[in-house]
């Protein structure tokens, strides 16, 4: 049985049912544990919540209800104990998820191999629960205000804010000149991303910050296309900034005041930089994914770190894999795939949020966002979607392990997650199976980008047919 992907347990709510949710809340609960829930703000929320809630309680767990919440802010509440958010993060409002941690970290793949494996063992039988006397109990617990206060007292510290501590007053003059425009998407960002801005100093202007399930002013996920009318609103406007958060706000898409949105990997190299610059770590590391640009390599490196990446949606288990590895826990400065980034000072969660406060705060360093994105050498990139059946996939990644190198031979090799291959100049393309769609997804930059796109795409087109 496989249920969880590269991010949880997610899909239409045909699939994430009541019955779904209960069987899984008896799979990771156990006597004496506890497990803090919180939902997002679709309609589908509540159901799930309290089947899950009853599935731990059953099982012999107590349960802490938050209500709604950020993703981030659930994570947050998990340390020290076990989590689980109902969530479908990007997707459409007909989708719901869940997400489980334990201790602020997203269960790791043999955390959810070890519920997967109880629900399959359990599928023909009444799951076992504990004894009528062991079962848990529940009570709520207001825990927003908490984190906002830690959100914004990590990014002052980080940042350097000259802050009176003896005041009762926990707002900074860090973004005092900063004019910052947010479209929380009807989703939780609402609720956290505006706040700590303003609280950090900011003029904020929120954009569809009533949180609605139906996702009424756009689609949950933020792209160039689903943001045209917000780009449209900062291009008309005076904003120094634009942010946009997805449905849970563990997302982050960055705009220009021309409403122009940055590139991910942009966003992701200067934050990269700035924690690899200002580490005490003799040996700085930050952990990305093979999607990851190599513009991100080029700014650690100038920095005096290095880039190690881990498969995508698999951010938590770079950071446990590099820390097995002898890494000291504080020389991890950062975590980040594109839009989602883990900042390994504050939490071992993707944080939205504390991201959105962030980039705000080395945008008012920078003095704008053009000066912030100068040192970054952005090449063009595309990604591209081959049409590969799922049958076909394994047979054509293990052929194309192969024929990539000998097409490209000059190019430096991985193949640890898909097929990575890196040029001299900093070019370089990533081949990979979808995980959900029957596609094999091909990554590139280069100032060459379409003659390599055609010369790669060429050769997985060939692998693909040649299957058998």
């Amino acid at each position: 049985m496989t249920l969880f992907g590269t991010a949880g347990i997610r899909g239409p709510v045909e699939e994430i049912t009541p019955s779904l949710a209960l069987t899984v809340g008896q799979a990771a609960g156990e006597p004496g544990a506890e497990f803090v829930v919180g939902r997002d703000g679709r309609e589908t929320g509540p159901a799930l919540a309290a089947a899950v809630e009853a599935g731990l309680e059953s099982a012999g767990a107590d349960v802490v209800r938050l209500g709604q919440v950020p993703t981030p802010t659930l994570a947050f509440a998990s340390r020290g104990r076990q989590g689980v958010m109902l969530t479908a993060s990007h997707n459409p409002p007909e989708d719901n998820g869940i997400k489980l941690f334990a201790d602020g970290v997203e269960y790791d793949r043999t955390a959810e191999r070890t519920i997967e494996d109880q629900l399959a063992a359990d599928s023909d039988a009444t799951p076992a629960l504990a004894r009528w006397d062991e079962w848990g109990r529940s009570n709520d617990l207001e825990i927003l205000d908490r984190y906002l206060d830690a959100v914004v007292s990590y990014v002052r510290t980080a940042f350097g804010a000259d802050v009176d501590e003896t005041s009762d007053s926990d707002a900074t003059d860090l973004l005092a000149d900063l004019s910052i425009a947010v479209d929380c998407g009807n989703g939780m960002g609402s609720l956290a991303t505006p706040q700590v801005l303003e609280r950090l100093g900011a003029d904020v202007v929120a954009a569809n910050a009533n949180v609605d399930g139906h996702f009424v002013a756009r689609e949950s996920k933020p792209t160039p296309q689903t943001l045209t009318d917000f780009a449209a609103f900062l291009e008309a406007s005076a904003f120094d900034l634009g942010l946009a958060h997805d449905g849970d706000a563990d997302r982050l898409v960055v705009l220009g005041p021309d409403g122009e949105v940055i590139h991910e990997d942009t966003i992701l190299a200067v934050v990269a930089e700035r924690y690899t610059a200002t580490s005490d770590a003799d040996d700085p590391v930050v952990v990305t994914t093979p999607n990851a640009s190599a513009r991100i390599d080029e700014r650690v490196r100038e920095a005096g770190g290095r880039v190690e990446r881990v498969r995508l949606g698999a951010l938590h288990e770079g950071i446990a894999r590099e820390r097995s590895a002898g890494t000291d826990r504080t020389a991890i400065v950062f975590a980040a795939e594109p839009w989602k980034h883990i900042h390994t000072r504050f939490g071992g969660w993707i944080d939205g949020v504390v991201s959105a406060a962030v980039v705000a705060a080395l945008v008012a360093d920078a003095g704008d966002t053009d000066t912030l994105r100068e040192p970054v050498t952005e090449r063009p990139y595309r990604k591209v979607s081959v049409d590969c059946p799922d049958e076909r996939k394994a047979d054509a990644m293990a052929a194309l392990e192969n024929d990539l190198p000998a097409t490209f031979p000059d190019a430096d090799v991985d193949t640890d997650y898909g097929v990575r291959l890196e040029f001299e100049d900093a070019s370089w393309i990533l081949v990979r199976p979808s995980g959900t769609e029957p596609y094999v997804r091909l990554y590139a930059e280069s100032d060459a980008v379409d003659e390599l796109v055609a010369d790669a795409r060429e050769v997985i087109e060939t692998a693909i047919v040649d299957v058998e």
